[in-house]
C-alpha cells in the first residue's frame, strides 16, 4: 500500500511549481495498510493556503484507493518574524539579527579572506554567524573554506546554506561549474546578490558577513537597499594606491549610510617565520590616519603570514585551524571589537536610499 501512496503523491505537485512534492524530498513519512493512512509531510511556506491546497490534491490523488481513513499531516515553518535590527526599510533577510559589509576599494587586498576570517572568530565567540559571497565574479569562499564542489540542498525554490567550520555559508561559487566566467551585466548582478539574500533558508543568525566585490557598484548598492546593514568594515593594505581605493569604499559607506565600524590593515607587514620579527615592507601608519580622518577605529592590523596563505589555499582557515598564531588572534581581536560596535550601535535603517518611483519610495517592506 505505501508504494501505491508513494507512487500517487508523484503526481501531486507543489503549488505553483512544476516538480511534485515526492521530488522536492516534502514528504517525510507515510504510515498505512488496507484501510487507513498517514501521511507527514515539511513544506517551506508559510502560508497555510498552500497546505490547504496540498491536503486537498493529496486527498483527490489517493481517492481511487478506497482508504476509510486518510490523515495527512502538513508541518510549515512560522511566518517570519523581524528579528533584525532594522529601524524601517527593506529587509530580505529578516530572520538575520545584524549584517556586516566587508567592502574594498580595490581588489587584491585580502577582503575575502579577512571577511571569513572575522566570520569564524565571532562564531567562535558563540554567536550564530552566516557569511554571503556576494563577490560574484571572483567567489573565493568555497575554495577557502574546503567546499569545492559541493552541492547546496534544494528545498522547494529555496537554497540551504551550506554549514561547515560553524558558520553558514553560500556563494556563487557553489553554483556554477569550477572555472566558470560570469559575463553578466549590472541588472543580473544586482538580481543574483538579492537572490543570494533572499532564496537562501538562512537560519536565525546573530551575524551575517557579506563578502563584497571591489569597488563601489551595483552589488553594494543593492545589498543596501536589500538589507539593513548595521556596520562596514574596510579592508586595505599600508600602501597609498590602496588607501587611495579604500577612501572611496569609506565614502560609500557614509553615502549608503551604512555605520562604519572601522579599518583592517592587512598585509601590514611581513611576519618573518625564521625570527618571527614583522617587517613592514609596504608602509607604516597609512591605515591608521585614514581611520582617523573617517572617525572610524584601527580595527586589526594583519601581517603577511605563511600560515594564513597556506590555511586559504587548503581550505583551512587559520582562525579556526590555527587559532595561537598571530594572525589568528588579531583576526579574533577585530571581531570582538565589531561586536561591540554592533551592540553599542545597535539598529540600523535603509528607508532612504531605497529606490523612488513615481516620488515614493519603492521599498517593499
Amino acid at each position: 500500500m505505501i508504494e501505491k501512496i508513494k507512487e500517487r503523491l508523484a503526481k501531486v505537485k507543489y503549488p505553483n511549481f512544476e516538480k511534485d512534492i515526492m521530488s522536492y524530498g516534502f514528504v517525510k513519512e507515510i504510515k498505512a495498510d488496507e484501510e487507513k493512512a498517514y501521511i507527514k509531510l515539511e513544506i517551506v511556506a508559510a502560508n497555510p493556503s498552500i497546505a490547504d491546497i496540498l491536503k486537498r490534491d493529496i486527498n483527490e490523488a489517493l481517492k481511487d484507493l478506497n482508504l476509510k481513513t486518510l490523515n495527512v499531516e502538513i508541518l510549515q515553518p512560522q511566518i517570519e518574524e523581524e528579528k533584525s535590527n532594522s529601524k524601517s526599510g527593506k529587509n530580505v533577510a529578516p530572520q538575520v539579527k545584524n549584517f556586516v559589509m566587508v567592502s574594498s576599494g580595490k581588489g587584491g587586498v585580502g577582503k575575502s579572506t579577512t571577511a571569513l576570517n572575522l566570520a569564524i572568530s565571532m562564531a567562535k565567540m558563540g554567536l550564530k554567524v552566516g557569511i554571503v559571497d556576494a563577490d560574484i565574479y571572483g567567489p573565493n569562499i568555497p575554495r577557502m573554506l574546503g567546499e569545492v564542489g559541493t552541492q547546496p540542498e534544494v528545498v522547494g525554490a529555496k537554497l540551504k546554506p551550506i554549514l561547515t567550520h560553524g558558520i553558514y555559508m553560500m556563494s556563487m561559487g557553489v553554483l556554477i561549474e569550477e572555472g566558470q566566467g560570469l559575463m553578466w551585466r549590472g541588472a543580473m548582478i544586482m538580481k543574483a546578490v538579492e537572490q543570494l539574500l533572499s532564496d537562501v533558508l538562512w537560519p536565525e543568525l546573530d551575524v551575517l558577513f557579506l563578502d563584497m566585490p571591489p569597488g563601489t557598484g551595483d552589488a553594494q548598492i543593492t545589498s543596501a537597499q536589500s538589507i539593513p546593514i548595521n556596520a562596514g568594515v574596510c579592508v586595505s593594505t599600508p600602501q597609498v594606491v590602496s588607501l587611495d581605493d579604500s577612501k572611496r569604499a569609506l565614502d560609500m559607506f557614509k553615502k549608503l549610510h551604512i555605520p562604519i565600524a572601522g579599518v583592517i590593515e592587512n598585509m601590514s607587514g611581513f611576519l618573518c617565520p625564521d625570527n618571527g620579527k614583522e617587517y613592514e615592507i609596504f608602509g607604516k601608519g597609512n591605515a591608521k590616519a585614514m581611520a582617523d580622518l573617517y572617525e572610524c577605529e584601527l580595527l586589526a592590523q594583519i601581517p603577511l603570514e605563511m600560515l594564513v596563505r597556506e590555511g586559504g589555499d587548503e581550505g583551512k582557515p587559520v582562525s579556526f585551524y590555527q587559532s595561537e598564531s598571530v594572525s589568528a588572534k588579531r583576526y579574533a581581536e577585530a571581531a570582538q571589537k565589531l561586536w561591540d560596535f554592533i551592540q553599542k550601535n545597535g539598529s540600523s535603517d535603509n528607508a532612504a536610499i531605497q529606490p523612488v518611483m513615481n516620488g515614493k519610495s519603492a521599498c517593499s517592506s
